[in-house]
């Protein structure tokens, strides 16, 4: 299953922020973009097209896809009636490995991918290892009873944070499941992206 595997904080500072998870102490510490001269070279403004790709890049890295996967929710966003870019964003929202991220089940999306695909979660009751599996309403997300016990689980489920707090999940951490209630409104999602740059990317 192919993936990103290359340096994350690397990546996060050519984009300017932390795109990979909430905190990460190394990018912290050099906030200013990958290279030989550090902080002190002086950097050209980039052409619309250089923009609109670096955005293109940033959300593709922050939602862990490939150029492929990426290009191909595009044209269904596409086809789709309305705001391209809106529901864009709404189908990454809904892929199950960002949703466990954004339940709490696991403190990265890279983690949440890899509890997908080790079999710990289920759908609807139904095991479901595919990480780009699109939730729809209603669907109820949790934890495998046999994994429920797990470290990595018990802990990010136990953190105090407020990545659960978005109003078109549900969650209970009792019973370690949640619901997706709604494909959220383009306000409801926190990512600081620029999507109609990436409307504009792809629409040349």
């Amino acid at each position: 299953m192919a993936r990103y595997t290359g340096p994350r904080t690397k990546k996060s500072r050519s984009f300017g922020e932390s795109i990979f998870k909430a905190v990460d102490k190394s990018f912290e510490r050099r906030k200013y973009p990958p290279g030989q001269h550090g902080n002190t070279r002086r950097r050209k403004q980039g052409s619309d097209y250089g923009v609109q790709l670096k955005e293109k890049q940033k959300v593709k890295y922050t939602y862990g896809l490939l150029e492929r996967q990426f290009r191909n929710l595009f044209v269904k966003a596409n086809r789709k009636s309305g705001v391209t870019g809106e529901i864009l964003l709404q189908l990454l929202e809904a892929r199950l490995d960002n949703t466990v991220y954004r339940l709490g089940i696991a403190t990265s999306r890279r983690a949440a991918r890899q509890l997908v695909s080790h079999r710990h979660i289920t759908v609807n009751g139904v095991l479901t290892n595919i990480p780009s599996y699109e939730l729809r309403p209603g669907d109820v997300i949790g934890v495998r009873a046999k994994s429920q016990g797990l470290t990595v689980i018990q802990d990010s489920v136990s953190m105090k944070s407020d990545v659960r707090n978005f109003g078109w999940l549900e969650f209970n951490p009792t019973l370690m499941a949640g619901t997706f209630l709604a494909f959220p409104e383009r306000n409801q999602i926190p990512e600081n992206i620029n999507e109609q740059l990436i409307v504009e990317l792809y629409s040349k």
